[in-house]
């Protein structure tokens, strides 16, 4: 039965902590981007998000449009969820090996809200395109620098807009090719000590 609990506890820890660093992710990819603070979407986003940040902001300030408060939130509540889950497992860790694990889970959560924003994106186009919908309006807002820059590189060909297969395939390259090995490292400095 503890095994079973343990997991429960887990899950629990992993759904909650997850559902409010991507909202937090989310708000700091809207500012970013300068998207539409008046969609409902991002209201919900904000009003989520203020009360620890407001405070943080007080001792961390934004520069050139960064909001470094976010960032150190996400990274401060991705770390903390490692440890209490290593916690719950009974296992003796380093911080500096969580803080990196840390950066790297969020890096991985980075690429896949694009992967899963543009195939959200990219499916609604579809199905529903040219419909007003506060959703798809963020998505596009968040998704359109990294789609742009991917038409550059391959236009659309006969009508087919390749960009949205160009990053996925990018996204992937980046998450094998730096988010593995910096979350490699971060176990290994959690567990290993190092």
């Amino acid at each position: 039965m503890g095994g079973y609990g343990t997991n429960a506890i887990e899950f629990l820890i992993q759904t909650i902590f997850g559902l409010y660093l991507v909202a937090v992710m989310l708000r700091v990819l809207l500012q970013l981007v300068r998207a539409d603070f008046y969609n409902p979407v991002s209201q919900f986003l904000v009003k989520v998000t203020n009360p620890p940040l407001i405070p943080l902001r007080r001792v961390i300030p934004g520069f050139m449009g960064i909001d470094f408060a976010a960032i150190v939130l996400m990274i401060l509540i991705k770390a903390l969820e490692i440890f209490l889950i290593v916690l719950i497992k009974g296992i003796s860790v380093n911080v500096l090996g969580i803080v990196v694990l840390a950066i790297a889970e969020l890096l991985r959560l980075l690429i896949n809200v694009y992967f899963f924003s543009i195939l959200i994106q990219v499916v609604i186009s579809w199905v529903n395109p040219g419909t007003y919908n506060p959703v798809v309006s963020l998505l596009y807002s968040i998704n359109e620098p990294l789609l742009r820059r991917a038409r550059r590189l391959i236009p659309p060909i006969s009508g087919f807009d390749l960009s949205p297969i160009v990053v996925i395939i990018l996204l992937q390259l980046v998450s094998i090719l730096l988010i593995h090995p910096l979350a490699d490292l971060g176990q290994g400095l959690a567990v290993g000590g190092f």
